[in-house]
């Protein structure tokens, strides 16, 4: 090296590793960086070492400069092992859609995997409550777990519990086994949680997140057949800002979302009550006068909600902003004149035809509201991603 500087002889070779790691940083580039690590195996063991994410094009979602080239079916234990102990320094792994995963190559995660903060285990249907455990052993700093269809139960909910106190986002939805007694583990153990999602899952009440923490600002139930009960408990943190509780499967809900309105969701911003079909004006007034931050509301077949309900949500929703009124059969004239009246800051309304609601009360809404855009779409979801919510104590 000595020699070479001497005769005037300069190359990037001749950088110290820090500073190639540096320069691969800056990279924006795919193919920019996948070049890079063709150069030399000192290179490529310089591009591993600053690997974070990794996605397999199994997974769901758009495949990234991450991903590899194997399928699904190429993905088992003995690759997994391989993959973890070439990049170290993994921050993001998704593994979802690599159905034939077992437990025992979670196994890995302990001595390589350590500061793994996300990892997405999606429809890995081999995966039990003893993986999860492992998960738990080999990630004590994850923060973010996707168990979409996964086969865990109540036992797998409290190990990771346990071991993973630092978790923020935790998606459970289509996990059948699990119920309140998972979700109360969960709750009381992991204090900094900001989103849940429990969708479809039939076994929950909703009661199992009673005192759940104040930095849980997301939950999607939609499908649970959640209890009156519940909805209390799913409010008690007071922190929510995020609430998805569309297709109750309970029947006994007349009134029993008034507890929403109670004071403990007066943060509330996004609120999806879509099919709710037997929600009544009761819900609706308690709601309106409670949740003052309401921004993007969705009553799409809500059918029992009459000219009380809209009337309370055109005097009391001050700052919202969507509103979703399709197919509901008892939004009249009236009804809709209260909200040209009240809602001011109401930018979008979503209505489908109503032959209740004459041609003329709809071209008076236009012409006195004519900054609301009137869309005929239904909106089948609402609100952010469940892995993006970030817990803001001033908002």
């Amino acid at each position: 090296m000595g020699d070479s500087l001497m005769d005037g002889v300069t190359s990037i070779m001749l950088l110290p590793d820090d500073c190639l790691c540096f320069i691969f940083n800056f990279l924006d580039c795919r193919t920019d960086r996948e070049s890079f690590g063709l150069t030399c195996h000192r290179w490529l063991n310089i591009q591993n070492l600053n690997r974070r994410s990794l996605q397999f094009p199994c997974s769901f979602g758009i495949v990234g400069p991450s991903s590899l080239s194997q399928s699904c079916t190429d993905i088992n234990s003995f690759h997994l092992y391989r993959i973890l102990a070439r990049f170290q320094q993994l921050e993001y792994l998704s593994l979802s859609g690599c159905v034939e995963i077992l437990d025992s190559a979670l196994s890995y995660l302990k001595p390589y995997g350590s500061k793994l903060q996300t990892l997405c285990l999606d429809c890995c249907f081999k995966i039990s409550d003893y993986g999860i455990s492992l998960v738990g052993d080999g990630c004590p700093f994850l923060t973010t777990i996707s168990l979409y269809r996964c086969s865990i139960t109540d036992a797998g909910l409290e190990a990771l519990a346990n071991a993973c106190l630092a978790l923020r986002h935790v998606n459970l939805a289509y996990c059948p086994c699990i119920s309140d007694s998972g979700l109360r583990a969960l709750s009381q153990g992991c204090r900094e949680l900001q989103a849940v999602k429990i969708s479809n899952c039939r076994g929950v009440s909703g009661v199992g997140l009673r005192g759940c923490s104040s930095t849980l600002v997301y939950i999607d139930a939609e499908c649970c057949n959640l209890e009156p009960e519940g909805i209390m408990s799913i409010v008690s943190g007071g922190g929510l800002k995020f609430l998805n509780i569309a297709s109750l499967s309970c029947s006994n809900f007349r009134n029993g979302l008034e507890a929403i309105g109670n004071g403990f969701a007066a943060r509330l911003k996004i609120l999806n009550l879509r099919t709710c079909r037997s929600v009544t004006d009761a819900s609706i007034v308690a709601i309106a006068k409670g949740c003052p931050q309401l921004q993007e509301w969705n009553l799409a077949l809500c059918h029992e909600v009459r000219v009380l309900g809209w009337a309370s949500i055109g005097s009391n929703c001050h700052n919202l902003k969507k509103l979703h009124v399709n197919r509901c059969r008892n939004l009249c004239h009236q009804g809709l004149q209260a909200l040209r009246d009240g809602c001011k800051e109401l930018s979008v309304l979503y209505m489908s035809r109503n032959s209740r609601i004459s041609d003329i009360a709809l071209e008076l809404f236009k012409l006195y509201r004519c900054n609301v855009e009137i869309k005929a779409e239904e909106v089948m979801s609402i609100g952010p991603n469940w892995d993006g919510i970030d817990y803001d104590e001033s908002t």
